[in-house]
């Protein structure tokens, strides 16, 4: 092993100095490797952006004339004395694992991440590493998930109640990532599929890319709210029960995301109802990539951090809680995640 480690935390970001880059940096630096486009993790005013060719599409659609590299799964390049390769994070499309190696020593910086398979993002790849960098985002026993087919049967059944009573059904979710995967999770036989201009935007650039999505309907200030029947709307959740959401008539609305495994979060939120899904790993698996990396160094970065690194120090790893400014899941996001 190296005396000093391939990978350190510094005030600008996770840094490798033997290939002078970062990963994920939240300060503007020369060389960013980034492995997803949400915007806790693709920030603005870097020199040189690395990234898979199936994140880039969407980091040029959020931070404009960028200058950006690909780079396919599993590829390996090397940068200055680091060998480095990007591996499918399950988060969303085109998210990816880092896996930097410097001599013998092997880093893997997981980004955001979930291994359970969705359908749209790359299947989660377990890595073998020496030291892994873990999110903790959901990293308490109270949060599992239960399996997306279950979730979906919940939802079209909520929608087909809406539709039935008249009632136009708002879907709250992140604009990136969890609106696409709730879509190829509707039953369009139910009624019309409208979305809001940032999630629509995102569906353009996706389909692009050749994702497959049922189709949509953006609303527009054309758009005549009232005839849409039977509609179910998706945007994100800071537009549920706003002056554009009302124009709807009557309507009921739902948030989508992992914290309403939470009774609590359920009674603070405003909506009518609340629908498990996260594009983050829950507690089992966390636990499930982090025994997969066969690694004995676990550095835990944003959620809960103190609780999550605990248990994994009292159950045989060395762990540490390493302050990022990531920002996992959110409810209030304007379609950042």
């Amino acid at each position: 092993m190296n005396s000093s480690p391939a990978l350190t935390f510094t005030e600008r970001g996770i840094y490798c100095a033997a290939g002078d880059f970062h990963i994920d940096p939240w300060r503007p630096v020369a060389r960013a490797l980034i492995t997803h486009g949400h915007a806790d993790h693709a920030r603005s005013g870097h020199g040189h952006y690395l990234a898979t060719h199936a994140a880039l599409p969407v980091m040029r659609h959020r931070l404009g004339d960028i200058d950006a590299q690909g780079i396919a799964f599993g590829e390996t390049i090397r940068i200055g004395d680091a060998s480095v390769s990007f591996h499918p994070a399950g988060h969303v499309p085109g998210s990816a694992q880092i896996r930097v190696e410097v001599g013998r020593e092997v880093w893997v910086a997981s980004g955001d991440y979930k291994t359970e398979p969705d359908g749209l993002s790359e299947p989660f790849e377990p890595l073998k590493c020496h030291h892994f960098i873990t999110e903790s985002t959901f990293g308490l026993p109270v949060f599992r998930w239960q399996a997306q087919t279950h979730v979906a049967a919940q939802i079209n059944a909520w929608w087909a109640k809406c539709a039935a009573e008249g009632k136009t059904a708002f879907l709250g979710a992140y604009a990136l990532g969890k609106a696409q995967r709730l879509l190829s999770m509707l039953d369009p036989e139910i009624g019309p599929i409208l979305t809001h201009g940032a999630v629509e935007a995102t569906n353009a650039v996706l389909r692009q890319q050749g994702l497959p999505l049922p189709d949509t309907l953006g609303v527009t200030p054309e758009t005549d709210h009232k005839a849409q029947k039977g509609a179910l709307v998706l945007a994100p959740p800071s537009a549920l029960g706003s002056a554009w959401a009302r124009k709807f008539g009557p309507q009921e609305t739902a948030f989508v995301s992992g914290w309403m495994q939470l009774r609590g979060v359920r009674r603070r939120r405003a909506g009518d109802r609340g629908f498990v899904i996260s594009d983050h790993a829950d507690w089992n698996g966390l636990l499930t990539a982090i025994k997969e990396t066969g690694a004995e160094n676990i550095y835990v970065t944003h959620g809960y951090t103190e609780i999550f690194t605990r248990y994994l120090n009292e159950n045989g790893w060395h762990a540490q809680v390493v302050p990022t400014e990531f920002e996992g899941e959110s409810l209030d996001a304007e379609g950042s995640e």
